[in-house]
């Protein structure tokens, strides 16, 4: 099954961490504390697929602190490394059809310049998309296993041509040129038919049909107004395509649509949004991808009847990602929750139980210690309906008020979900209450809500931050005099934007590579995002035409107010948030005599995903809270 996209995916999201979302058991139990090695102790799997004979599962795994390709055996048994990188993340695709070489994908020091790998059965690797500044991306096999798919934007960095590559030889065949900013959606069973994804605004974007035989490009989607359609699968048969669209309705649904006589009739539509919709290598199997409050309702149906097969289900865990073995009989899949990282299990179709083949929590933390979230919603200051998810650490009380953390996702237009944070956990481990705050602009909650921050940034949305804290108060337990805001990307934004334009709502700010200057973010997007620049644009501004707004939205223009403490974290090669824009708000903030600490990891990009930058950044973060906020004594 391909990777869940973002729901209303329409905007590339700028942060990379994702937050958990659940509900409160055993709060009263004083817990143990545990250090940020025992958290990072944890290891975390993205799956692959099946080696060819079923009895082996690739995947990515950090074990060693850094993704590498493994294989776990299915009938139990140590894993076997079979890449071993010390530098760079390994995110594994799939093995071969009928050997087990397999794909994976890598980028240099987190630049996102990722470039298509093969591993030979006798481990060499064979770079399939070689070049110094273009990035590459897997797009699937063709049903006749002969070939897969890929893209570059080596011929033009703004755009992404799509390339079949033979299985035996790696010989690449250019099978779509893009010169106007296309995403592909997909490629039909006989290979004759692209389904693209045309971008507008957020709200808006259509579905383009392009016959390689005729070379014609015909829309799809004609409507009047703002209509989202998005492009997800061709049926087995190729005589369908399956697509998301929010006309009519608040969320998106799935649609199918004849493609001979372009009758359509609707799949799934539920009362959130629809996130995926994929079919199996065989197309038995149809899984659909609901995002319900935050939690990931994952659904597999049989194509053939409509009847959804019966999944195991976990109290405490959500099913996130499935993968079938070849047959069809078995799958791997992936449970996690707030205390629960990710931990696979196989499950044989029809059978009453899963077995666990790999466990992501550390055995050294015993899960009752950590805390489950629970879904809580407040009334902005404008009345509008907020919600996000609330953890709460063991022992916060009336008589033992404790710190609290408005945490802001990234975006614009990301969403705080359940599963597993290590810092997360880390800091509610440590005392601290946590709100992952879902202001207006997140995704998730139908398109009205989506939309309400478009060119309010650094207001409408920051006042939903700021209301938060009424809610933290009125619960009991928390300090109203110790109240901190911490966030990454556009949420990094948003903890400069409060500290600067709220300059008294919070005791201290935490900006992981966040921007400061939204005129020289927005005019050095990467080339790669060239497809959705007028949409950013759209809903950001223009910097060509909206200077006088970008800079009255950006902090470091207004730094002289920042007199909080402020922790910023940064990766030297980040490409969305350029390392100058920390910079600069750092030495602004400073001038001001303000306490300012900053940590720059010289090998990471826009997120960090090395265990040993990610225990020197998260012990910085706690060490910074325990001194500029914890510290502050209650009145």
């Amino acid at each position: 099954m391909p990777s869940l996209r973002s729901p209303r995916s329409l905007l590339p999201i700028l942060f990379l961490l994702l937050v958990p979302a659940c509900a409160l058991p055993g709060e009263g139990r004083p817990g143990n504390r545990y250090s940020i090695e025992e958290f990072l102790g944890t290891t975390n799997y993205r799956v692959g697929s099946f080696s060819p004979d079923g009895t082996r599962i690739l995947v990515s795994s950090d074990e060693t602190g850094v993704f590498n390709a493994v294989a776990i055996p299915v009938a139990g048994g140590p894993p076997e490394p079979l890449t071993h990188s010390t530098t760079d993340a390994v995110l594994v695709h799939s093995y071969f059809p009928e050997d087990e070489r397999f794909l994976y994908s890598s980028d240099q020091g987190g630049n996102e310049l990722t470039h298509l790998y093969v591993r030979e059965r006798d481990g060499s690797v064979v770079d399939l998309t070689p070049g110094e500044r273009l990035k590459a991306q897997f797009l699937g096999w063709a049903k006749d296993e002969k070939s897969f798919f890929a893209s570059t934007n080596e011929r033009d960095p703004r755009f992404f041509d799509v390339y079949e590559i033979a299985v035996d030889g790696y010989a690449r065949t250019k099978i779509f040129q893009d010169d106007v900013g296309y995403d592909l959606g997909a490629i039909s069973p006989d290979k004759r038919t692209l389904a693209l994804h045309k971008v507008r605004t957020r709200a808006d974007s259509d579905i383009f049909l392009h016959d390689r035989e005729t070379g014609e490009t015909r829309l799809l989607t004609p409507h009047e107004g703002n209509v989202n359609h998005e492009p997800q699968t061709f049926s087995p048969d190729g005589s369908a395509l399956y697509f998301l669209t929010d006309e009519g309705s608040e969320f998106l649904h799935l649609v199918r649509v004849d493609l001979a006589n372009g009758r359509r009739e609707t799949v799934e539509k539920p009362p959130w949004d629809v996130r995926i919709a994929a079919f199996s290598r065989t197309g038995k199997h149809l899984v659909v991808a609901v995002d319900h409050d935050a939690r990931l309702d994952l659904r597999v149906v049989e194509a053939a009847t409509g009847r959804r097969v019966r999944l195991p289900r976990f109290p405490e865990a959500e099913i996130t990602s499935v993968t079938f073995s070849r047959d069809e009989k078995k799958v791997v899949f992936t449970a996690s929750g707030s205390r629960h990282p990710g931990d696979l299990y196989l499950f044989g179709l029809g059978t009453p139980e899963a077995h666990p083949i790999a466990k992501g929590l550390n055995p050294a933390i015993d899960a009752r210690d950590l805390v489950e979230g629970r879904v809580v919603r407040f009334a902005s200051t404008d009345g509008l309906t907020i919600p996000g998810i609330l953890y709460k650490p063991h022992g916060a009380s009336a008589r033992a008020r404790a710190p609290a953390l408005v945490w802001v996702h990234g975006g614009p237009g990301g969403q705080s979900r359940v599963g597993y944070n290590p810092l997360l956990q880390y800091l509610v481990n440590h005392g601290y209450v946590v709100y992952a705050i879902n202001n207006r602009g997140s995704s998730g909650y139908g398109k009205t809500f989506y939309r309400l921050d478009d060119r309010l940034h650094g207001r409408a949305d920051l006042d939903d931050c700021v209301a938060s804290k009424k809610m933290l108060v009125d619960t009991g337990f928390v300090d109203p005099q110790r109240i901190g805001i911490l966030g990454g990307s556009y949420g990094g934004y948003m903890v400069l934007a409060a500290l600067a334009f709220r300059p008294d709502a919070f005791g201290v700010g935490i900006d992981i590579f966040g921007v400061a200057n939204w005129v020289r973010t927005l005019e050095s997007i990467p080339a790669w995002w060239e497809s959705f620049r007028a949409s950013l644009y759209e809903e950001m501004g223009d910097p060509a035409v909206d200077l006088e707004m970008l800079r009255a939205i950006s902090p470091l223009f207004h730094a002289e107010r920042i007199r909080k403490p402020l922790l910023v974290l940064q990766g030297a090669n980040d490409p969305r948030v350029l390392k100058v824009e920390s910079d600069e708000i750092v030495e602004a903030v400073r001038r001001n005599g303000v306490p300012v600490e900053y940590v720059v990891f010289d090998d990471e990009g826009h997120g960090f995903r090395k265990k040993a930058n990610q225990e020197r950044g998260y012990s910085a973060v706690l060490g910074f809270l325990d001194v500029h906020l914890k510290g502050a004594a209650e009145p």
